[in-house]
């Protein structure tokens, strides 16, 4: 028996997926955020670069080199922004990262702002996942009431009509009791006006 048979040196590493969606959410849409921020300080640098060429008149741009990333979010505000992402569910993953977008493309903000920019998107896609939640279990309510309540209204309706006490003379009673039926269609019974 050969040492690398043991070891399983020679077949290719299994790449299952051990994540769970959760933990594919928050690293999504963390990624998200740092191209943003990435994206948001690169514009800042040309709006800069230009200011200073109107103002100077002098492009010494190609003299300037950049850091790779100059800013950077606090590990606190990370912490809250990662909690904030877990919330949200896989299938609003998408929608969260296009509203983010459409966001930063229309107010074009600076560094500092994207993170805050992000936690409202994060707030709002909340928000609305719990309004859903909340009218799904309305939903769920309601229709367990509606049914229950359906067929009580059935039974009880029910229970009402009882065919035997009626103050509605029949020809029947007319005969048993012997008496002279008044003027009436014998095949239409008599309707009293309950006073």
């Amino acid at each position: 028996m050969s040492l690398a048979s043991w070891f399983r040196w020679n077949e290719p590493p299994n790449r299952v997926s051990q994540r769970n969606p959760t933990e594919m959410v928050v690293e999504t849409l963390m990624m998200e955020l740092s191209w943003q921020t990435k994206q948001a300080e690169k514009q800042q640098r040309e709006r800069e670069n230009e200011y200073r060429k109107i103002k100077t008149g002098v492009d010494y741009g190609w003299l300037v080199s950049y850091p790779k990333q100059s800013y950077d979010i606090s590990p606190g505000e990370r912490l809250q922004l990662e909690d904030m992402c877990t919330k949200i569910h896989p299938s609003y993953c998408g929608p969260v990262i296009l509203r983010f977008r459409q966001l930063i493309a229309e107010y074009e903000p600076e560094v500092q702002e994207v993170s805050r920019l992000f936690r409202s998107v994060l707030q709002e896609a909340a928000e609305k996942i719990k309004e859903e939640e909340e009218a799904k279990k309305l939903a769920r309510q309601w229709n367990t009431k509606n049914k229950t309540s359906l067929s009580l209204t059935t039974f009880k309706s029910r229970s009402r009509i009882s065919p035997f006490i009626s103050d509605i003379k029949t020809i029947s009673e007319d005969v048993e009791r012997g008496t002279q039926p008044t003027r009436r269609v014998w095949s239409m019974p008599e309707f009293r006006n309950a006073k």
